[in-house]
């Protein structure tokens, strides 16, 4: 989506129709958004928001933890100001961010200093911070479960938390229930995503296992379906999407949320 009056209006009226519970949104220029007006078409639809973003490659932690804490400031504000209680993704860097090394410990400590300027930050403003592990050919930093686990209690901040990503889960961790498990004391959020970022249910996906091992854990935190579907150049770049993954939109919604909804109340989650 983009953030004019157009763009903010057609998604969140869309997410409204579909039924969704809330909506998480790609906050990729913190500067241009219009709290007052995503605020306002938020609360009118009854509709909760959590905002997820990379960070832009001069800003990126590893090289640079001052200005990934200032960038990090800014989108804290906007998220509060769009009356979200989370801000996550990709917050210790950017999509493509590779070296031709294994990570190393000063790269790990710059992202240590900037999230813990950064969760400071956000004691007094509201939102909590969310840390999203991405595949190998995103980034070299934090691929795993267990990475962002041993992020998590490096800063030791009560307002942090692990997102996971199924997608990303199928690629990285020895077993979508494995990696669950390893995260559990820190898992708040669940994005749904088939293999190929198409409809959810019409993949290798193994949703059973997906399901059955969050209902084990009594997991309380939220679940979102992705797909990506009409998304920004700059999205479909750093995720090397280049052809699209479901028929449209639509079937996204008409079909991969069913069957989510469905996998979710078979498993008592909602």
């Amino acid at each position: 989506m983009t953030w004019d009056a157009a763009g903010v209006t057609r998604t969140i009226s869309a997410a409204k129709a579909s039924g969704m519970d809330f909506i998480e949104l790609a906050l990729l220029d913190p500067a241009s958004t219009d709290t007052a007006l995503g605020r306002d078409l938020l609360e009118k639809a009854e509709l909760p928001a959590v905002f997820s973003f990379g960070l832009p490659q001069e800003t990126w932690a590893s090289h640079n933890p001052s200005g990934t804490a200032d960038f990090l400031k800014l989108a804290i504000e906007k998220a509060a100001g769009l009356g979200s209680e989370a801000l996550s993704g990709v917050t210790y860097g950017g999509i493509g961010e590779r070296s031709s090394f294994p990570t190393t410990e000063q790269e790990l400590d710059n992202v240590e200093a900037a999230l813990e300027a950064t969760v400071m930050y956000a004691k007094d403003h509201g939102p909590a911070i969310g840390i999203e592990p991405v595949n190998h050919y995103e980034t070299h930093l934090i691929n795993t479960t267990t990475q962002v686990v041993e992020m998590i209690e490096r800063v030791c901040a009560p307002n942090m938390f692990l997102h996971l990503d199924t997608y990303y889960m199928n690629i990285e961790e020895t077993g979508m229930g494995n990696g669950i498990i390893t995260g559990r004391a820190h898992l708040n959020n669940l994005l749904l995503s088939e293999s190929d970022r198409g409809t959810s249910g019409q993949g290798p996906c193994d949703w059973d296992e997906i399901f059955a091992t969050l209902a084990a854990i009594n997991f309380k935190g939220g679940l979102a379906m992705e797909s990506y579907i009409n998304m920004p150049p700059e999205i479909g770049y750093g995720h090397s999407i280049w052809r699209p993954v479901a028929e449209s939109a639509e079937a996204v919604i008409g079909q991969g949320l069913p069957f989510l909804r469905g996998k979710a109340q078979q498993y008592g989650l909602i």
